[in-house]
């Protein structure tokens, strides 16, 4: 069979005729099957929705119990059958909870990646490699430029900062679900044993990871009722990024503005943003994380989604493999 047979895009998200579902769907549809939590790829108003537990459990937090008429917990590894197919799911290292969805048929295996990193995160599965007929591989760093360094550096410029300026307060910019947590995490392996205050759009999410045994540390809330201005000099915030453009930044003594996100990597952005201290830490795959991922599935075929698809797909042709974009739309990188 095809492999456009098994899955294809169609305006609610990618197909699977033999499944009757959908992976990632942006609109409502009976049967979602979701990869993780980042509302670009979870989306409430679905019939039945089938993804991880963890996944499950995010989306109740984001849209409230009902979020879906009905629910299915994914056990990693194991195989359920959906109409004529079957699937899979495997960690993606993205975010907690975060899979790539095995769909078979016929002989015929394709692998969606949702979005995925391969390096070390402590506060979620590593990346499965998964052998496949078909690999359908996110792009949002498919560009050569786009090398990502070691999460121990970017933390060491971090804290050499607020050693070095010890009576402004450094606010890192974070989405709250799966970056925020990264993060500070990511200090605590640094040494920095002190509390970290946060910013209460991440207080629910901090709480679930710590329910998941991933240990953050003492947090305390970011509010003024903690006490005065002089209280956060040399200490470290972190918050969704959108809330350090607004007047809750304003209380801080001297911030210093910090951006936790791949995109860093470009100066231009940093600078359009404001941000004085840029940390290049990305939940998505780097170039050559995204490269030696399709050498290491094997797959004959690639199909490239939601980012710089054209250099990957150049890539892909250049290496004997064949390769076209997929187009997708409703994709954004809430968790770059």
């Amino acid at each position: 069979m095809r492999a456009s047979d098994l899955l294809h895009p169609r305006p609610e998200g990618l197909y699977c005729p033999p499944g009757d579902f959908f992976i990632d769907p942006v609109r409502p549809v009976a049967r979602a099957l979701v990869t993780h939590g980042h509302s670009d790829h979870a989306r409430a108003g679905h019939g039945t929705v089938l993804a991880t537990r963890e996944t499950l459990d995010i989306m109740a937090l984001r849209y409230g119990d009902g979020f879906a008429g009905s629910t299915q917990a994914a056990v990693l590894g194991e195989t359920i059958a959906c109409g004529e197919a079957s699937v899979r799911f495997h960690p993606a290292g993205h975010v907690l909870g975060s899979a790539q969805i095995a769909v078979e048929h016929k002989g015929l295996r394709i692998v969606a990646s949702g979005d995925y990193k391969r390096r070390p995160d402590p506060t979620c599965l590593p990346f499965e490699v998964v052998a496949c007929d078909v690999f359908i591989t996110e792009a949002t760093f498919g560009l050569p430029v786009f090398r990502h360094p070691s999460d121990g550096h970017e933390m060491a410029r971090l804290l050499k900062s607020v050693a070095q300026f010890p009576e402004r307060t450094h606010l890192v910019g974070a989405y709250a679900l799966g970056k925020a947590q990264r993060v500070i995490r990511l200090l605590r392996e640094a040494g920095h044993e002190r509390p970290i205050y946060i910013h209460g759009a991440v207080a629910k999410l901090c709480d679930y990871y710590r329910s998941r045994n991933i240990d953050l540390g003492p947090l305390e809330p970011a509010t003024a009722e903690t006490g005065n201005r002089a209280d956060f000099a040399g200490q470290i915030v972190v918050g969704p990024p959108a809330a350090f453009a607004d007047r809750w930044a304003r209380r801080f003594p001297d911030p210093v503005a910090c951006f936790a996100s791949g995109w860093m990597r470009i100066r231009q952005r940093a600078r359009q943003r404001g941000v004085e201290l840029p940390l290049i830490i990305s939940d998505h795959s780097d170039w050559d994380e995204l490269t030696d991922t399709i050498r290491d599935t094997g797959a004959g075929e690639v199909w490239v989604t939601h980012g710089r698809e054209e250099a990957l797909v150049r890539w892909c042709e250049l290496e004997g493999i064949a390769a076209r974009p997929l187009h997708l739309v409703g994709y954004e990188d809430e968790g770059d």
